[in-house]
């Protein structure tokens, strides 16, 4: 006699994602959805909300993408979004729409307070891994850097120095990042942490994010503006929704990891734009500004993780503003 549910197919793992109808989180939920053994635990403000029809949208949504009502500053809504799941990734984060007035309130406690919370969260529903989101942010902003060619995981930076420049948002990635590897010191939960560089690439959403704001600037030029011309790092949003899904499923994988795929110079990376796309308003001018130093992805590479080259990353985000009219 066969046995009570042997040739049933094992139900999908659940996998909660934080802020999933964001930049980063949306590519993360399609790649989830894709292998077809995820089912994903979606947190958004207001899952009824048009704007996140796109994650409604995904091959598999109808089955395995559940949205709940979630804000990481009220802890009781993610203990209920992480319930029955194996791991988080924890994308959400508070940015500010314009200059904020008082900091500490608006962008670093929410910060620190919400990653806190997932955490707490995940220790308590006894989640396998939970992978954090940070950035570079919270890499390269110190003036006491290390002479090398390419900064690595072992570089942070300074808090002080933040506070003086105003580097909010880079603060408050340094704080968050931190506080998420001492609680997995001092408590045993696995976490993961993520820091990519500047993320182009074709948006799911929307809405118009920061770092795909950074490259239409550039295609979108009034004949009187100057651009900074440093080198910048960059890399691809496909590619750090892979390496986030590595990072989860490597049983080797440990403490943080730079994720960046490029460096390069902005006018050049707006010279193989141009060679592709001639007719847009690029800049005339550039002004020289400080060099971004580069960064080390190998910790990530040793994984396994492999990244697009820049034209196919370019190619694919200016077809995605053309088709949605932003560069009209």
């Amino acid at each position: 006699m066969e046995a009570a549910g042997a040739g049933k197919a094992a139900a999908p793992a659940a996998v909660c994602v934080t802020g999933a109808g964001g930049f980063i989180a949306s590519w993360l939920v399609r790649r989830l959805l894709s292998r077809g053994d995820y089912a994903v635990h979606g947190t958004v403000r207001d899952p009824s909300d048009p704007k996140n029809d796109h994650l409604r949208a995904l091959d598999g949504a109808g089955e395995r993408l559940r949205l709940f009502k979630a804000d990481v500053l009220d802890y009781s809504s993610v203990v209920y979004a992480v319930s029955g799941c194996v791991g988080v990734f924890h994308v959400a984060s508070p940015v500010p729409a314009a200059k904020s007035a008082n900091p500490e309130v608006e962008l670093l406690a929410p910060a620190v307070a919400g990653t806190l919370n997932v955490l707490r969260a995940c220790r308590e529903a006894g989640v396998r891994r939970v992978v954090v989101v940070s950035s570079v942010g919270a890499v390269f902003i110190n003036p006491k850097l290390p002479e090398g060619p390419a900064l690595d995981e072992h570089c942070w930076s300074d808090e002080e120095y933040c506070r003086t420049t105003e580097n909010w948002y880079c603060l408050s990635k340094t704080l968050a990042e931190r506080e998420a590897l001492s609680y997995a010191e001092k408590t045993g939960l696995s976490v993961v942490t993520v820091c990519p560089s500047l993320v182009f690439g074709p948006p799911l959403q929307p809405t118009v994010n920061a770092s795909s704001l950074f490259l239409i600037k550039h295609l979108k030029c009034d004949d009187a503006d100057a651009m900074e011309d440093k080198v910048r790092n960059m890399v691809d949003v496909r590619d750090v929704a892979d390496a986030l899904v590595l990072a989860y499923e490597s049983p080797e994988a440990a403490g943080r990891y730079i994720c960046s795929a490029h460096a390069m110079k902005v006018s050049e990376m707006v010279s193989i734009v141009r060679s592709m796309y001639p007719n847009l308003n690029y800049p005339k001018k550039y002004v020289q500004a400080g060099d971004q130093k580069a960064f080390s992805s190998e910790k990530l590479r040793r994984l396994g993780w492999r990244f697009r080259t820049l034209e196919e990353t370019l190619k694919d985000s200016v077809e995605s503003y053309m088709a949605a009219g932003i560069l009209n």
